[in-house]
Order: structure tokens, then C-alpha cells, then sequence
């Protein structure tokens, strides 16, 4: 299993930027996905998941109506359009295959977790 993120970079608040994380190894259309950001030395925190389909979707309350995440299931890519940019949206981002569908999904629901990448919000 392979997650390669990508589309991260400096972007002035206010802005945009449209993440992509190409997935490899397994049977990309059977799994939901997810998307989750870190600090440096803070926990790995919840962005936004969508189901096996692209039916279903949720996200933290500190994205909604600015984010949004959807997939290709015939390119195994998950994407995660950030509009509206914050400073506080500053993280490295990171993907995930989903294990199980619970509510407030956390990190433990997730694994196979790609290299991140590093999104940058200059006020």
C-alpha cells in the first residue's frame, strides 16, 4: 500500500489550493479515505474523509464550507480542495486509507499513512 500526497506549498491567506494523493496497492474504489494535518509536536487532527463511493463525505468544523474532498476512483486519487486559506490551516497534510466508519473519526481509524505534505498560509 502506497499513499503519495502532493499540491502542497505557500499560498497567502485567502487563497487556494487543491491537494491530490495518488494511492497504490490495493483496491482504491472498496476503501474510504481520508484526510488529516499536524503540527509540529501536536497530535494528528481530523480534515476530512469520504466513503468507498464518493457518496458520503464529513469534515472537522474548522474546514466546513471551506473544504472540500472528493475522488476518481478510476485514477485511485483522493483530492482535497482548501479554499479561503487560513493562517491556522498551516500544517503538513497527510492521507489515509480508512478502516472503519465511525463518527469524530480519529487517526486510529486510518492507516497507511502517506509522506504529508506541507501547506503554508502566510497571513
Amino acid at each position: 500500500v502506497q499513499l503519495q500526497a502532493s499540491g502542497g506549498g505557500l499560498v497567502q491567506a485567502g487563497g487556494s489550493l487543491r491537494l491530490a494523493c495518488a494511492a497504490s496497492g490495493f483496491r482504491f474504489d472498496l476503501y474510504g479515505m481520508g484526510w488529516f494535518r499536524q503540527d509540529p509536536g501536536k497530535e494528528r487532527a481530523f480534515v476530512a474523509v469520504i466513503s468507498a463511493s464518493g457518496t458520503s463525505t464529513d469534515y472537522a468544523d474548522s474546514v466546513k464550507g471551506r473544504f472540500t474532498i472528493s475522488r476518481d476512483n478510476s485514477l485511485n486519487t483522493v483530492y482535497l480542495q482548501m479554499n479561503t486559506l487560513k493562517p491556522e490551516d498551516t500544517a503538513t497534510y497527510f492521507c489515509a486509507r480508512r478502516l472503519r466508519a465511525r463518527s469524530n473519526p480519529g487517526p486510529g481509524d486510518f492507516d497507511s499513512w502517506g509522506q504529508g505534505t506541507l501547506v503554508t498560509v502566510s497571513s
